[in-house]
């Protein structure tokens, strides 16, 4: 019988650095597309998707990610006496219930692979969702939400994947496609960052995965690969030989807000689809003489 996956790690403890000097004393995780932190809409994907214990994995400067999730009750009083309900029941509602969140600390910065076995005492002997929250993903359902779907029929381990141009996957973990429909299909290889001539596929890793405990097992010996740090592509291509990978090309749009330009996309696309703002954003969007340099 399938386990259920009740529990979603979420590594945030990158410094950010190419979002600085915005991120010398905020958290990436905590920059605002619209008015919602990324990490909130990552929490907001879990949720929908039935997560029920959400395990945060933080290094230093990363405190304000635990207040945000935390209540606050001096602002909850000011808007009630304020008669603001709308900001107030939008407040609560974002919050897990009591005892949902913990907070692990990755004292070192050994890469998204060690991220992961730092949540190893907490997630325990059961599978677990993997969410970066520097990919936003726009789609209904969520993304987490259409690889259950995969995960409740398969069983083992579930990987999000979208489709690039071939000019494009050397700057991406890329799979190899077995047999299946594009809902769940057989993954049957990894790779790294392969040359344009060596990609077995166009189909690159998208930031939402659904793994085994296992996991924890080869994190705990894995030597560092690239870059110097324990990468988490290495442990799933050993963990590959011993359980099932199933891939899912998701429905839905995807925006890196690890990048400047994802994150300034995904904050105009957002705004367009919000009923109360696109009205006046397309009015000054209308203003701005953007000439020949907007269409070129």
């Amino acid at each position: 019988m399938t386990k259920r996956v009740r529990t979603a790690v979420f590594p945030v403890a990158g410094l950010g650095t190419r979002f600085l000097p915005a991120t010398k004393a905020m958290p990436k995780e905590m920059l605002t597309v619209v008015d919602r932190p990324l990490i909130q809409y990552a929490v907001d994907e879990a949720r929908e998707a039935g997560i029920e214990h959400f395990v945060f994995v933080t290094g230093r400067n990363k405190g304000v990610i635990e207040d945000h999730f935390d209540r606050q009750f001096e602002l909850e009083t000011t808007l009630e006496q304020r008669g603001k309900t709308e900001a107030l029941t939008e407040l609560r509602k974002d919050l897990p219930s009591a005892g949902r969140t913990s907070f692990t600390r990755q004292q070192e910065p050994l890469g998204l692979g060690h991220a992961v076995w730092c949540a190893r005492d907490i997630v325990g002997d059961a599978p677990f969702a993997l969410l970066l929250p520097d990919m936003l993903f726009k789609g209904e359902p969520g993304v987490l939400s259409q690889m259950m779907e995969a995960y409740e029929q398969k069983g083992g381990n579930v990987v999000a994947v979208e489709e690039v141009p071939e000019s494009e996957v050397s700057a991406y973990g890329v799979v190899a496609r077995g047999e299946g429909p594009d809902k769940g299909f057989a993954i049957t290889g990894m790779v790294e960052k392969p040359r344009r001539e060596d990609a077995p596929s166009n189909l690159i890793i998208s930031g939402r995965y659904i793994l085994q405990p296992e996991i924890f097992g080869l994190l705990a010996n894995q030597t560092r690969g690239a870059g110097g740090e324990i990468q988490i592509t290495d442990a799933m291509q050993t963990l590959m030989t011993r359980q099932p990978f199933t891939g899912v090309k998701y429905e839905g749009q995807s925006f890196d807000c690890g990048a400047k330009i994802g994150f300034l996309t995904a904050n105009v696309v957002y705004a367009l689809d919000r009923e109360d703002i696109r009205p006046g954003f397309l009015r000054e969007l209308r203003k701005l003489d953007l000439g020949e340099e907007f269409s070129a």
